[in-house]
């Protein structure tokens, strides 16, 4: 791999208000405000100086956690591999040395860095007959803003995704043991796309570490095989890419195979559909020998686990000779193509489809290296435009996957913006950045028989994009079809769709909006290898429906209404015996037309459901509590700034995310202040960093009301008395005095 590019970066952090929820249940709130009254006699015995209570939940009742806390400016040690130390927010971590993968054991501190996406269901599955694409993200070394869990306020971030054309992703750094950060793992594992950390050695300092732990028994790589195994399960990632840049002794060469046997053997029993990659690089004698092709000099290493990465400078008559070689093992050779083109290489940059071509053309499996070279090379301001034209040129070669789940819901948000936008209205202004909320995202068509789908950042109806589609209906012609997704799914007897869309431009009036739905027979779907490609049988115009039928009046009742230029739509459809194939955007003219009708719509959500699934009650968010609270003086003589963390307990699945909310401070004889949307959490943990909270009074305890909220992944609203309630009565700090 190429040395490390000097890495950089940014942080900062957003703040505003945000219209809460409606009202709060008035019995948890009555619930919440008695279990206060009964303890504040206690909180006043604290304040004298007799004791001081922890954070520990005084009472619950009806999802409201009453918490009682006195002020105290000794703030609990936090763990500085796992939180910022300037600010203490979240952030992942690796690991730099073979003592500290031995010693690693995980902490409730490793909460945060525990991927909450489960990995999606797509077809076809990773270990299908066809040749597999591989993407190895390197940017300056890794760990820039994308180490800060829970986002950052960067502009122009890097931004992944094409997730639709790939197989596999690793996440690649110069570090000893690169765990992915948790924001790449949920955002690649939402769209269906296994997530590989990086364990790699290195020149003299390699040497070192590899002896150390190869060239002696079989307990010392077991080891490290079994820690790494227990990292990826840990962490909910999906197995390992080894690579190992360095010469090594007879005895530790003669250990290596037996190291990748053990590792992928554990890899796979911890982690299901787990993988393990091995990168070209040492030969059997022990020699440090890139070879730019699977030989008998590598093919060794290659029969001990998953895969081979294949170096750069390889030539089309090395693609020829390891054929024979790999034998049925053809898609396991993972061809690299060095995106920079260092080296004696084919293509790179925007001729990257030239050495793709080849791989394909002889059947193998190819490794793109660095496709961030759009990023660093061409510059931040044009990437989005940039990217798009990069995966365009090499779309002829990366066959794609389809969605094979229902419920399926996207926004199309990028996890990035300008803003950030709920229900179209921008609520808080200012450049944001948090790869965990990713949407699934669709097929990008670049200028493909006159039309492109893009991302529009400057518009919204969730989060921090909406997808612009473009294109032209000919003279004669009444409608142009834009396919967005791909599915193989048998179809439930009754769907719903929901569709929310803006069209742009002086024409938009002459223009109808609509989804197509393809479906073909079910007998051709499975669900456990390749389905056969066939043409669907049967095209859908869904019936629009006017008002929501029964029961579903919460998800439909809107549907009718537009929202600041946004337009919502609801569809039904009846089906039977038959497979979701595709689903499309429909732009139609009203009335035929002589002339070409140019058109830009923007797609701000879509939804397929499944009409049966949407009965149920959500679950009820519970076990709200606090921990590692963080008092400071200030801002102001009348203000603390608190900073603590959250957790909760909620089935695992039942939500695609938590909106954690804060109802503001109540200090008696003051005005509680407005309610804020604070951020969003993946998993049942948020730090929330920095809140302005007013000073207590002598004898009159503060309270600070602090809201869960789950995000179902269907789409329906989880009524306020289904959230998390935390009450923090707090009061001035032990010893003061009485």
């Amino acid at each position: 791999m190429d040395g490390e590019r000097d890495a950089g970066g940014r942080r900062g952090k957003r703040a505003g208000p945000e219209a809460g929820p409606a009202a709060a249940a008035e019995a948890a709130e009555a619930a919440a405000e008695a279990a206060a009254e009964e303890t504040e006699a206690e909180a006043a015995a604290e304040r004298a100086g007799r004791r001081r209570r922890s954070s520990e939940p005084a009472a619950e009742a009806r999802g409201t956690t009453v918490l009682h806390e006195a002020v105290s400016y000794s703030p609990q040690p936090l763990s500085a591999r796992h939180f910022d130390t300037s600010t203490t927010e979240p952030v992942s971590f690796f690991l730099s040395s073979l003592e500290e993968l031995l010693a690693w054991r995980p902490t409730g501190d490793d909460d945060f860095n525990v991927a909450a996406t489960p990995l999606a269901k797509r077809q076809p599955p990773l270990h299908a007959a066809r040749p597999r694409t591989l993407v190895c993200h390197d940017m300056k070394g890794g760990y820039l803003e994308d180490r800060f869990i829970q986002g950052s306020a960067t502009r122009n971030p890097y931004v992944f995704y094409h997730w639709r054309y790939i197989d596999v992703f690793v996440y690649f750094s110069h570090r000893t043991v690169t765990i992915p950060p948790v924001c790449w793992t949920n955002a690649a594992h939402r769209n269906g796309v296994p997530v590989l950390g990086t364990f790699i050695a290195e020149w003299v300092d390699g040497e070192k570490l590899c002896e150390a732990f190869l060239a002696g028994g079989p307990e010392a790589y077991r080891a490290v095989s079994e820690q790494l195994a227990r990292i990826a399960q840990h962490y909910r990632f999906d197995g390992w890419f080894v690579n190992l840049e360095n010469k090594l002794s007879e005895a530790a060469v003669r250990n290596l195979p037996l190291f990748l046997r053990h590792l992928t053997a554990r890899v796979h029993e911890a982690v299901p559909g787990g993988l393990v990659l091995w990168y070209d690089s040492i030969v059997q004698s022990g020699q440090l020998q890139w070879q730019n092709e699977l030989n008998e000099q590598n093919r060794e290493f290659f029969d001990a686990c998953d895969g081979l990465f294949v170096n750069y400078n390889w030539k089309e008559e090395q693609l020829e000779r390891s054929k024979s070689l790999a034998g049925q093992r053809l898609t396991d050779v993972y061809f690299g193509i060095d995106v920079f083109a260092r080296g004696d290489v084919l293509g790179g940059g925007f001729d990257s489809d030239k050495p793709l071509s080849l791989i394909r053309k002889h059947g193998f499996s190819a490794a793109i290296f660095a496709p961030g070279w759009v990023y660093e090379r061409l510059g931040e301001e044009n990437f989005l435009q940039n990217e798009n034209e990069f995966w365009g040129l090499l779309a002829e070669h990366l066959p794609t996957h389809s969605i094979c789940t229902l419920p399926f819901a996207t926004s199309f948000s990028l996890g990035m913006g300008s803003g950030r936008f709920v229900a179209g209205k921008e609520e808080e202004a200012g450049p944001w950045y948090d790869l965990s909320t990713q949407e699934i995202q669709p097929l990008y068509a670049e200028r493909q028989g006159g039309l492109s789908t893009s991302c529009c950042l400057g518009d919204a109806w969730r989060g921090g994009s909406s997808l612009r589609v473009q294109g032209t209906i000919l003279a004669g012609e009444e409608r142009v079809a834009v396919r967005l997704f791909s599915f193989q799914v048998p179809a439930p007897p009754k769907l719903l769709l929901t569709l929310l869309y803006k069209l742009e431009g002086p024409q938009r009036d002459e223009l109808a909006v609509s989804l197509e739905l393809a479906t073909q027979d079910s007998g051709s779907c499975r669900t456990d290898g390749v389905t056969p490609v066939a043409e669907p049988d049967a095209r859908h115009h869904p019936r629009f429906l006017p008002a929501p039928p029964p029961g579903l009046a919460e998800l439909l009742g809107g549907c009718a209404r537009g929202a600041r230029g946004w337009t919502s739509r609801c569809y039904e459809l009846d089906l039977q015996d038959c497979s979701l194939h595709d689903l499309s955007l429909l732009v139609s003219r009203h009335q035929a037309s002589p002339r070409d009708t140019s058109f830009a719509c923007l797609l701000g959500e879509v939804q397929v459901l499944d009409a049966a699934s949407l009965a149920g009650s959500p679950p009820q968010v519970l076990h709200v509590w606090a921990s590692q609270l963080r008092w400071q003086e200030g801002p102001g003589a009348e203000l603390l700034s608190l900073s603590l963390t959250l957790r909760w307990s909620y089935p695992p699945g039942r939500a695609r995310g938590f909106r954690v909310r804060c109802e503001g401070a109540r200090c008696p004889g003051g005005r509680p202040g407005p309610p804020w949307l604070l951020g969003l959490a993946q998993g049942c943990a948020y730090r929330a960093v920095g809140l302005a909270v007013p000073r207590p009074a002598a004898r009159q305890p503060c309270r600070l009301e602090l809201l869960v909220e789950p995000v179902r992944a269907d789409g329906l609203p989880v009524p306020p008395e289904r959230w998390g309630r935390l009450l923090l009565v707090y009061s001035e700090p032990a010893g003061s005095a009485s």
